[in-house]
């Protein structure tokens, strides 16, 4: 394994496109770091620098010790795993596995003892005999990855391995990722575009938008403390919802934020955790609040100076919870930012000139469908960002 270093690294093609900006990120033995972002944001380019598959017009791209620019790809002991598994349909299991490893005329006792225990560790040994045709979309990118492992590389390089794999072998594949990268302890690099995949794995995960790092932190503290309104609007599944409101504060020192013709107060935490706050009385803010920090106001008890008011639009029973979609006079944020989300992702969106807000319910709640529904918030988990910038508010 070894440290990687990406120290100012740009793509610039040849028609003058610019695919990456300044990319600076340590990645340390044994980590494993996720690029994340929507399709064409540059986090493949990134990923096939630093394997050597593109020319890195800036910059420089470290592996352990040495700089990497101008070494072939073969030479750089780096395993790359494809989308695409690229396995021969002509070999075996077993050769498939060792194919790299002919290539460099190893010896055959020590071949086969490498393939043997990788195919062990994968759940590969009953198969070493067939042929690709004749296994799962599953054991296929275990078998790619098997390709990966023989190598004993100072890191492994994936490009988005899961994506041609159905929902349930996704689930199962992205466990046995983690385990083996845990297990093998290798600096792996990990490209996806399902950030499901990018909090599950990785041990930080840098979000990427046209090109530029927009944050890179462990999953948990890209949730909880987005840097700006495009990652707050791409993390987190339903996304978080933005919306347009103007900061208030009484003659008793009281702040509360006016979202269309409702105001919420807010506790003198928020204040506490975010200073910079205070300098934004009477101008325009983007409010961010998670689906899961929405709750049916019948259920809370005091919920007074919390509420918004909706109408449920959709309602969907989970189970655990209950998703509820619900169109609102509340103003939705609009920016730059905003407009690079798919519209999948996006936080929300008009309907008939209303806000749709997406709320996660208790079971408990009797909502019923085209019901008028006081929502209450969590007013300790909101999330204030700039109008302008759309940088996040904290104490700057």
């Amino acid at each position: 394994m070894a440290r990687m270093t990406l120290s100012h690294v740009g793509k610039v093609y040849d028609d003058g496109t610019r695919a990456v900006t300044d990319l600076n990120i340590d990645i340390d033995d044994g980590e494993f770091l996720v690029f994340v972002g929507p399709s064409g944001c540059g986090k493949t380019t990134a990923l096939r620098m630093v394997a050597g598959l593109e020319t890195i017009s800036e910059g420089e791209v470290m592996i352990g010790d040495r700089v990497v620019n101008n070494v072939p790809p073969r030479d750089r002991d780096v395993a790359m795993v494809f989308q695409s598994y690229a396995l021969y349909p002509h070999l075996t299991v077993r050769d498939n596995i060792g194919f790299g490893l002919q290539l460099r005329k190893m010896p055959k006792p020590e071949l086969n003892e490498r393939v043997e225990k990788a195919a062990s560790v994968l759940g590969l040994s009953e198969y070493l005999d067939r042929k690709p045709r004749n296994l799962s979309g599953g054991q296929r990118q275990r078998v790619a990855m098997g390709r990966a492992i023989v190598r004993q590389p100072q890191a492994f390089l994936m490009d988005e391995p899961l994506s041609n794999l159905d929902a349930k072998l996704r689930v199962q594949m992205r466990a046995e990722i983690g385990r083996l990268q845990r297990d093998l302890n290798v600096t792996t690099i990990y490209v996806t575009h399902d950030q499901t995949e990018a909090m599950t794995l990785g041990h930080r995960v840098a979000v990427m938008k046209k090109g530029v790092l927009q944050q890179i932190a462990a999953p948990q503290d890209l949730y909880d403390h987005p840097d700006n309104v495009f990652v707050a609007g791409f993390i987190g599944s339903p996304a978080m919802n933005l919306l347009s409101g103007d900061l208030l504060r009484d003659d008793a020192g009281t702040y509360s934020v006016q979202i269309g013709k409702e105001v919420i107060i807010c506790p003198a935490s928020v204040l506490t955790a975010r200073p910079a706050l205070a300098s934004y009385v009477g101008k325009p803010l983007i409010v961010g609040i998670r689906p899961e920090d929405i709750e049916d106001a019948a259920l809370v008890s005091g919920a007074e100076g919390r509420t918004l008011s909706g109408i449920a639009e959709l309602v969907e029973p989970l189970g655990s919870d209950l998703m509820v979609h619900l169109s609102t006079d509340a103003p939705a944020a609009g920016s730059e930012d905003l407009a690079e989300l798919d519209k999948e992702v996006a936080p929300a969106g008009p309907l008939a000139e209303r806000t749709i807000i997406v709320a996660r319910f208790s079971p408990r709640s009797a909502v019923q469908l085209g019901s008028p529904v006081a929502m209450a918030l969590d007013t300790e988990r909101l999330h204030f960002f700039d109008s302008a910038s759309g940088h996040a508010v904290w104490d700057k």
